[in-house]
């Protein structure tokens, strides 16, 4: 079993914003999947799918980003799962805008909702895919305000291109391994 997680913030005002690229992933996965987030289930939005013959479980936390750690952990605990079951989706200023880096671990690079997690299960050893939403190109523009800022029009095209490719890379993940996934995906 596998749990999938995208990073993100609960409500409308935040929906469309950099920093619910993780929620965006997932909701791509699960209308793919044909399967809706509408259980709720500690401190989460979860549905249950089966990618090629794994069953797993699509997450949106419903505890804002910078705490989702506490639902994370809740749902390893609630499984019976290790980190390495584990694959949070989010964003990444340092990447540019559309670019996807998977890992197998590592630090949180800055990311609270990263370090929020990495705290609660004791281990920086879980797979993630970052997804670059860059830096804001105006140097009085407050990082704050620019995560959680609308995708403006200029990025829709190359946020869309992300979120067609990002959902593959999940299935290959799971279908295929992590090594195989950064191989064809991190040099995108």
């Amino acid at each position: 079993m596998k749990i999938i997680v995208g990073l993100g913030n609960p409500g409308r005002e935040y929906a469309l914003t950099r920093h619910n690229i993780g929620f965006m992933v997932i909701d791509r996965l699960a209308l793919a999947l044909k399967v809706k987030l509408e259980k709720k289930l500690l401190k989460s939005l979860v549905g249950q799918v089966q990618i090629g013959g794994e069953k797993v479980i699509l997450v949106k936390p419903q505890t804002y980003v910078n705490l989702s750690g506490e639902a994370v952990g809740a749902l390893i605990n609630w499984y019976r799962l290790t980190a390495s079951d584990l694959l949070v989706v989010y964003d990444d200023l340092d990447l540019p805008p559309g670019k996807l880096r998977i890992r197998p671990g590592g630090s949180s690079g800055g990311h609270k909702g990263v370090q929020s997690i990495i705290q609660i299960i004791g281990t920086e050893s879980f797979p993630r895919m970052r997804v670059g939403i860059g830096r804001p190109t105006v140097p009085e523009f407050e990082t704050a305000d620019y995560v959680l800022g609308q995708i403006s029009g200029s990025e829709v095209q190359i946020f869309n291109e992300v979120l067609k490719l990002a959902p593959e890379a999940v299935h290959c993940i799971v279908r295929e391994g992590i090594e195989r996934a950064m191989n064809l995906y991190n040099r995108r």
